[in-house]
């Protein structure tokens, strides 16, 4: 084996009474992509936390190199040689900067003298840009950027610090597939000059493309190591969740009434017109690549923005809602992408970021019942499995995939006529995505349900229906039975295909 980079020992992290990680011993050599799965909860970002000096251990060392290593500071970790692109694009990047003083933020609080040579700054700032790939006006804002830019933006500053170890957690979640086949290549040459890289994801593509070994996690310790070839997917699944995975089995079931009809609709200059029905007792799936237009589409079913043309009527009526609230007393709801962007509440606890929208329903005269939003938040807790001491539990105590489930519980907490659901798995584990999935099925009687991802995998466990979007239209429409997933893949690389040749 390669000489470890980094090695753990018997390392422990504890928060008041629970034990987050109990006793660590892992060793990430350099030169390897080590993948790292584990379920939601399981203590990888906690993990993750103390490698870059966000949390220090309560027990254990770790040694990077022949070094002992405890940074009291991520700017501590970062001068070791320890670099980290976390799950939440606004821990790598300043919003208020623009791309070249983001992609030289570390090298100027190392201390880059009083005067700032703008040309300077951003010469160099183009050469890290050049050398990720990264096709950007260093000049821009990054408050402009779209989300998957941001991403790169994030990367490229983590690799312009030369690590010797790399830590990309769910780095792929916002990227296109042509990004992420960009940052792919990042990674393998990043390894081939020796760097150790961590990968966190739960992404089974990026995990049979990238790793070299394969570590699990579970309920804080290490529960499996896979490093013979072939790599051994299955067993990697199974000692991250202590059980077989089973195949997910679709239904499709009788579709009900028409709920939401749109009909020829233009979502931007240029764009082809599609139409689309979305049924009682129907889950449908949108996929595409990033910037195909699933979220626009779904920001003009929610009402946040204007079609170019095109009419949707919701219930055989004109379906035009002024506001977010117009739209939901209509009974359409939608849980949108970048959870800690646009629905965490950070400062509320769980109840209150279920209860949110719907404070309505809980009051009485001018009054809000917290008997009755606990009881609501409650029943949700139970509904999706969310990983808590209680309801009362702050929302930024939780794992990313368990505010993602709080997120999609606050939608599902009251009846709807349209719920919309924007990458409602977005760093979730396999098995809490199966849960999510059936509980959104199981309730999707009385209502449509759109369900907008960027992974085939996941349309292919949730929908009865699926549709390709490419260019802000549809391109293709498939029923989930003994479905010809070659041809739904098709549809999306002649779509990548065509994007790439007008770039």
């Amino acid at each position: 084996m390669e000489k470890a980079a980094i090695r753990l020992s018997g390392l422990h992290k504890a928060f008041g009474r629970n034990k987050v990680l109990r006793g660590i011993d892992l060793e990430i050599p350099a030169g390897q992509v080590t993948v790292l799965m584990g379920a939601n909860g399981a203590g990888k970002s906690t993990l993750v936390k103390v490698l870059c000096g966000v949390h220090s251990a309560d027990e254990g060392t770790v040694m990077l190199g022949d070094r002992p290593f405890a940074p009291a500071s991520p700017s501590e970790a970062l001068r070791a040689g320890v670099v980290t692109v976390h799950q939440n694009i606004n821990d790598g990047v300043v919003p208020d900067l623009d791309v070249a003083s983001n992609l030289l933020l570390d090298t100027l609080a190392d201390g880059a003298g009083f005067f700032l040579r703008r040309r300077r700054m951003r010469d160099e700032a183009r050469q890290i840009a050049l050398r990720v790939g990264l096709k950007i006006d260093v000049g821009h804002q990054v408050a402009d950027l779209t989300l998957a830019d941001r991403q790169l933006v994030a990367i490229a500053r983590a690799m312009a610090r030369d690590p010797q170890l790399l830590i990309l957690d769910e780095p792929t979640s916002s990227l296109s597939a042509l990004e992420a086949e960009r940052l792919f290549a990042l990674i393998e040459r990043l390894r081939d000059r020796g760097v150790a890289v961590l990968y966190i994801s739960h992404r089974m593509s990026d995990i049979r493309r990238l790793a070299d070994r394969i570590v699990s996690m579970r309920d804080g310790r290490i529960s499996g190591l896979f490093e013979e070839k072939p790599l051994d997917y299955s067993g990697s699944v199974r000692a991250m969740l202590g059980h077989e995975i089973t195949e997910v089995d679709i239904a499709v079931p009788t579709p009900g009434r028409t709920v939401v009809e749109v009909s020829d609709l233009v979502l931007r200059q240029g764009a082809r017109p599609f139409s689309l029905t979305a049924r009682e007792n129907e889950v449908i799936a949108v996929t595409g690549l990033v910037g195909s237009g699933k979220s626009e589409l779904a920001s003009v079913l929610f009402g946040l923005e204007r079609p170019l043309s095109g009419a949707v009527t919701l219930d055989g009526k004109p379906h035009r809602p002024a506001s977010a609230r117009a739209a939901i007393e209509a009974g359409v709801f939608l849980c949108p992408k970048d959870r800690l962007v646009n629905a965490v509440v950070a400062d509320f606890d769980i109840t209150r970021n279920i209860s949110l929208p719907f404070t309505r329903r809980h009051s009485r005269m001018s009054f809000v019942s917290r008997r009755s939003e606990r009881g609501a938040a409650r029943r949700m807790i139970d509904t999706l499995g969310v990983v808590c001491q209680g309801p009362g539990d702050g929302i930024l105590t939780l794992s990313g995939g368990n505010q993602q489930k709080v997120m999609v519980a606050r939608w599902m907490a009251e009846a709807s006529r349209l719920l919309i659901l924007d990458e409602p798995f977005q760093g979730v584990d396999i098995q809490a995505r199966r849960d999510i999935g059936h509980k959104i099925r199981e309730t999707a009687g009385s209502r449509a349900t759109i369900v907008f991802v960027a992974e085939l995998d996941e349309a292919l466990e949730i929908a009865d229906r699926i549709f390709v979007m490419s260019e802000h239209s549809i391109v293709g429409e498939h029923r989930n039975e003994n479905i010809d997933v070659s041809a739904i893949m098709a549809e999306v690389v002649d779509a990548a295909a065509t994007r790439a040749e007008g770039n």
